[in-house]
């Protein structure tokens, strides 16, 4: 299946024009991932964005009272949900050191019924389904919650799952893709993902996840 080409909405900042602090963190984009240098040069055409942003990703996602790896899950969830391809196919650099490996990811569609994860995850993944659905979860969902989680790890993470959720519910609108920008580095690509060549073979698989017909 060859996946048809889409006009990018909005341009890239020029790198040359970023400051030497919004350079510091496009370099660790380019260096780290998660999120990749393409998505922060849109940013960067808002200065006001970029920063804010940058702060709540740094506190939220890298930093915080709630296991890393949940968050990554819940990341790639919200991917998945909202069809986000440029965020769903990147890979928490921090969470696959931790051990997390692909299979993680790709039962997150039956995330209940899968033994691939704990308790705590399904929680987690639960609390990720009822944000981005929209859902009206019963005092049982509440419960299991609670068992799980402290109320500061619940506010924490319903924080990073709205603000990654509304990112790429708009990303996903842009048709931005990988090694655009500061191209040359495979930080935080999922497999399959580690170069454009790579990339156009993976996305004409009849198995990939964001395929129509998936």
């Amino acid at each position: 299946m060859v996946m048809e080409e889409r006009p990018q909405r909005i341009s890239y900042f020029p790198i040359e024009a970023m400051d030497p602090d919004m350079m510091v963190v496009m370099e660790r984009c380019a260096r780290e991932g998660t999120p990749r240098p393409e998505s922060s040069a849109v940013r960067a055409h808002s200065p006001g964005a970029f920063w804010a942003f940058d702060v709540a990703w740094d506190k939220l996602f890298r930093h915080g009272v709630v296991d890393h790896s949940i968050k990554e899950l819940c990341r790639v969830y919200v991917s998945r949900s909202v069809k986000c391809e440029y965020c769903g196919n990147q890979r928490s650099g921090e969470a696959r050191e931790s051990g997390m490996t692909e299979s993680k990811f790709d039962a997150l569609v039956n995330f209940e019924t899968s033994g691939a994860y704990s308790e705590r995850e399904r929680a987690a993944l639960s609390y990720a389904e009822a944000i981005t659905w929209r859902l009206d979860p019963d005092d049982e969902f509440w419960t299991r919650l609670s068992r799980h989680f402290s109320e500061e790890e619940l506010v924490e993470l319903a924080c990073f799952i709205s603000l990654t959720m509304g990112q790429q519910s708009w990303i996903r609108l842009l048709n931005i893709d990988h090694h655009q920008v500061m191209a040359g580095t495979v930080a935080s690509m999922a497999p399959g993902f580690e170069t454009p060549d790579d990339v156009a073979l993976t996305t004409a698989r009849d198995d990939y996840w964001a395929a129509p017909s998936a």
